[in-house]
């Protein structure tokens, strides 16, 4: 077996930006110990064992990622130069196949595919030197996966043991119109303060996505098992061998934790919309949480909530998306603050991209959580239980105020 299956050394958990709060919480339950982190990506220390077992559990990360290189490269050739010295022979099969991809942000690079063929060639002229002989590469993930990060000077190089990212989970064949990404649910989720013993709501469920990833998360069903492929599988040593048997522990380990059905609380999808019901409903089928969820068709206002206390949770359009503008937007929000003011015995969790929006509630948030919604700036607003609302938005140092929404609309952000 290949030593860089036991070496221990860093491990970095990409993540959409915002995330890295959820995935070093993650990391930390999974027990292992936060060396470094930024708005996106976390730092920890394992073998390519643990990368197995991240794979499976993190929720709210993209990439596993082993660190192979790192260097001070000005240009292309540099790159070359510096990817031609990694010893591609310890990862890759002669015979296999790989790809490369990457994120560059680099004054001298014009075109950024260029910087991924030139790392190929650079794998591709190594491994012909060692073998006599080199692998098969190309698009998609159905092999080895390379990641380099170049930002200016900075070169980075990590063998991605992911491939497909983490937020493509496999279960949502039907993405709905304004899609909201697996990751990004899984961290409001958990943002929410939800502790899944009680019953969890999503009105506006469009493709159900936070419902299915609270679903998984009541269940304590590893996300990754809803995957038959990652990328570490096409590693030097993987096929055949102890790697193999290990991930199959892994997997085994995983569904001998998942929780007894009778101890996930009722959790609720509605949309008014039949299409995105149905929708919803055979996403959660695929992700193997369908028994776990009732769906209905509804307006979100009418929709019916499980007695005692519980967690509601809304991804409203926010005016950005979809050709809509925030006036047609006005009155549901106001209704959402309605909605939300009566329940007395659930908190209220309300994604937006809009803080003009976001003040037509008309409630104080009690917190606020800052999020990206692919290139859109959010917050999800956290609502006390209905009782304890404050009827209309408060100046304050959480309060969304009239000079805090002109200021937000002025500055592009809240």
């Amino acid at each position: 077996m290949s030593d860089i299956w036991t070496q221990r050394g860093t491990i970095a958990l990409a993540c959409a930006r915002g995330l890295a709060r959820y995935t070093r919480r993650e990391a930390r339950a999974l027990g292992f110990e936060v060396v470094a982190d930024d708005e996106s990506s976390v730092e920890v220390v394992g073998t390519l064992r643990d990368a197995m077992r991240l794979n499976l559990w993190l929720r709210t990360a993209h990439r596993v990622l082993i660190p192979v290189a790192r260097a001070e490269a000005k240009t292309i050739e540099h790159l070359y130069n510096h990817a031609s010295a990694v010893p591609w022979e310890k990862w890759l099969p002669p015979d296999g196949f790989f790809t490369v991809h990457g994120t560059v942000r680099n004054d001298t690079v014009r075109d950024t595919r260029l910087p991924m063929l030139r790392v190929k060639d650079a794998i591709a002229d190594r491994m012909r030197q060692v073998h006599g002989r080199r692998p098969d590469s190309g698009s998609g993930f159905s092999g080895a996966a390379v990641f380099i990060l170049w930002r200016e000077r900075d070169l980075r190089i990590f063998m991605d043991t992911t491939g497909d990212s983490l937020s493509r989970r496999g279960y949502r064949l039907w993405p709905g119109s304004a899609p909201m990404q697996e990751t990004l649910a899984a961290a409001c989720v958990m943002a929410t303060g939800w502790d899944w013993h009680a019953p969890f709501v999503a009105p506006m469920c469009g493709s159900g996505t936070p419902a299915i990833e609270a679903a998984l998360i009541a269940k304590q069903r590893a996300p990754g098992l809803l995957r038959d492929y990652f990328a570490f599988m096409a590693l030097q040593g993987y096929a055949g061998a102890e790697p193999a048997d290990w991930w199959m522990e892994e997997r085994e380990s995983a569904l001998r934790s998942a929780r007894p059905d009778a101890e996930v609380p009722p959790i609720v999808a509605t949309d008014h919309s039949p299409e995105a019901v149905r929708h919803a409903r055979e996403n959660a089928e695929r992700a193997g949480v369908g028994r776990y969820i009732s769906f209905a068709c509804c307006d979100f206002a009418e929709t019916r909530l499980p007695p005692g206390r519980g967690m509601i949770f809304m991804n409203p359009e926010y005016g950005e998306r979809l050709g809509g503008d925030r006036a047609r937007l006005v009155p549901t929000y106001r209704r959402i603050g309605d909605f939300l003011r009566r329940q007395a015995t659930y908190r209220g969790g309300v994604l937006t991209a809009s803080p003009r929006l976001a003040r037509e509630i008309g409630l104080k948030p009690k917190k606020l959580f800052p999020f990206f919604n692919g290139p859109l700036e959010c917050r999800l607003l956290m609502f006390d239980y209905g009782n304890d609302h404050l009827a209309t938005a408060v100046k304050g140092k959480i309060g969304i105020t009239a000079e805090d929404t002109v200021r937000a609309d002025r500055e592009g952000r809240w």
